[in-house]
């Protein structure tokens, strides 16, 4: 296989990644507000708990995230910049001290944190 077309299979992944993390917390807040109780299913919110605590250890630890690494060699070695490389570079990616990174994902870590305590999964 192509390693553009690879790189921006790994780009989408990615992307859904980022979307369950970020939307799935949205999601989680939401269902409180409005009592849906899938927003409270066990399983949901534990991966959902494991995810950011991944991100989370990899900032703290500063080990660069797995999957944009793969993505940026398998970019290095296709040449050229897709029309999905172009979008997930922008959406994906942003310049900032790693300090900027570490402190977001740790507050948003503990958002995260404050709705499995009080807004509990059930089985």
């Amino acid at each position: 296989m192509d390693n553009l077309l690879l790189a921006d299979i790994v780009g989408l992944l990615h992307a859904l990644f980022v979307l369950f993390v970020v939307g799935g917390q949205g999601a989680i807040l939401l269902g409180w507000c409005f009592r849906w109780h899938w927003t409270q299913s066990w399983l949901w919110r534990w991966l959902h708990l494991g995810a950011i605590s991944f991100v989370i250890l990899e900032s703290w630890f500063g080990i660069f995230c797995p999957l944009t690494t793969l993505e940026a060699d398998l970019r290095g070695r296709g040449g050229e910049t897709t029309f999905i490389g172009y979008w997930l570079e922008r959406l994906l990616y942003f310049q900032a001290p790693s300090w900027v990174f570490t402190t977001v994902y740790t507050l948003f870590g503990g958002l995260v944190l404050v709705s499995f305590i009080f807004y509990p999964p059930r089985r």
